[in-house]
């Protein structure tokens, strides 16, 4: 398998050339996620570790847990914890992640975040590359699967983090609410101002009350092609 090694924000990473590589999403969940309190953190879905490997740069004393099932991602994702010299931040777990419950006792994390697959099996085309389509379509996990092994592993208050597609945001709130998590956070990323939106941010909470808080929405480019100052700032580009 050939690679890529590209730089984003204070990092460096090998990624796939051909297979899954990161996107904008990762970014922005990264982006999204809050320093207050977060000791002990765990991904579900790491891909080439790009999310954790940023979150332990910004977070110097939070230890994560990076899980992934597809194994070529999770030597690129070990690799790149060793470049990045993050062997103290970062854990990388290759385990099916409906599985974690046999591995780790309930209510153990403070927070646990995860840019999942959106797209149901048979919704939407599904790529021939392996690692694109386990990584976007629910082959290998369901959403009801992420968010039921995320309430079992966060501590009461703990905190849920995860980006995902308006067109099924009433089902992923059922779903929440089912277990337990409360979305207490939540904002739409738009391309552009007029557009409808194409994802959205949530934060949830183990065991809370209902309330939410709509921040204002994120738009990612002007009218043109230029980014916004708020998405450089997400690309770490000094403005």
């Amino acid at each position: 398998m050939e690679f890529t090694l590209d730089s984003i924000k204070d990092i460096k990473l090998f990624q796939p050339k051909r297979g899954y590589r990161f996107s904008v999403d990762a970014l922005l969940l990264e982006d999204f996620i809050s320093a207050k309190r977060l000791n002990t953190g765990i991904e579900l879905g790491a891909g080439s570790g790009i999310i954790s490997i940023l979150l332990a740069k910004r977070l110097k004393t939070t230890k994560i847990i990076a899980v992934e099932i597809q194994k070529s991602l999770v030597q690129c994702a070990k690799r790149n914890v060793e470049l990045n010299k993050l062997g103290d931040g970062v854990e990388i777990l290759n385990q099916d992640i409906k599985n974690l419950k046999e591995h780790f006792p309930a209510n153990k994390f403070d927070f646990v975040f995860s840019n999942p697959p959106f797209r149901k099996t048979k919704s939407g085309r599904l790529s021939v590359d392996e690692e694109r389509a386990v990584a976007r379509h629910e082959i290998k996990i369901t959403l009801n699967d992420i968010i039921t092994t995320a309430s079992y592993l966060l501590k009461n208050t703990g905190r849920f983090y995860l980006i995902y597609h308006p067109f099924r945001l009433i089902e992923l709130i059922g779903l929440l609410h089912k277990a337990q998590l409360e979305p207490k956070r939540m904002r739409f990323v738009h391309s552009r101002i007029g557009e409808e939106a194409k994802m959205v941010l949530i934060e949830a909470v183990k065991g809370s009350g209902a309330w939410l808080k709509i921040e204002p929405p994120f738009y990612i480019y002007e009218k043109g092609s230029e980014c916004t100052d708020e998405m450089k700032k997400v690309y770490g580009i000094t403005l």
